[in-house]
């Protein structure tokens, strides 16, 4: 079996979990009413077998994740209000993270490192920039929630950037929203829609740190700018 056949396979595979996934319809228990509506027994299940229920959420994040099955937001927030908000971030960051690596590693496997050989000229000086600046470009992405995870997870997986840079990027990069969503959910009681979550404030708070990440590229670029 040759690698392109491989790959192919792979990538079908990939896409038909996902689709499997999607139209399985486990989305559909990944709502806040749904954690509402079986409260009860969930927090039954946390206390008598913390360690198995601990193991089985950051299960279903790195599947959720890997495999960009919608309620990523709504599991944060289940983890916040089942086991609290220091411990729900530090889960919630694990899955999220080896999910994210999955996808990434998937992407460069089956089409990045071909990408790469094939437009090797073509890339060269977007490789550069990557090699560069992209820890800073992906530590960006990742403090403003607004990117789509799954696509970054799988664009980053078509560069260069070195895999250790892309697990402490993401490790980093998703703290402070992981933080915030899990002290969104230990308070679920008062929260409708994940809508609720996200205020203004926090939004800039997300902003400012992502803007901190860049400013470094930034202004090496306006230095590089010739002066008139």
């Amino acid at each position: 079996m040759t690698t392109r056949t491989k790959r192919i396979i792979i990538l079908l595979v990939f896409l038909g979990l996902i689709a499997a996934l999607r139209f399985s319809g486990v989305s559909g228990y990944l709502t806040i009413d749904s954690v509402r509506e079986n409260r009860l027994m969930i927090e039954g299940f946390v206390t008598s077998r913390y360690a198995l229920s601990v193991s089985l959420f950051i299960a279903i994040y790195i599947v959720s994740t890997a495999f960009s099955v919608p309620g990523a937001t709504v599991l944060t927030l289940a983890g916040g209000f089942f086991f609290g908000v220091l411990p729900a971030t530090v889960y919630v960051n694990v899955g999220a993270t080896i999910g994210a690596t999955l996808a990434f590693l998937m992407s460069r496997y089956v089409a990045g490192n071909w990408l790469q050989a094939r437009y090797h000229d073509q890339l060269a000086r977007f490789n550069a920039e990557i090699g560069e600046h992209g820890h800073l470009y992906l530590l960006f992405v990742r403090l403003i929630p607004a990117f789509p995870f799954f696509l970054v997870n799988l664009f980053s997986g078509l560069t260069r950037i070195p895999l250790k840079t892309f697990i402490w990027t993401t490790t980093i990069g998703i703290l402070p929203a992981d933080l915030a969503y899990s002290f969104a959910g230990s308070q679920l009681g008062s929260i409708s829609s994940p809508r609720d979550i996200v205020s203004g404030r926090i939004g800039l708070a997300f902003l400012f740190l992502a803007l901190l990440a860049i400013f470094p590229v930034a202004y090496k670029k306006l230095q590089a700018r010739p002066k008139h």
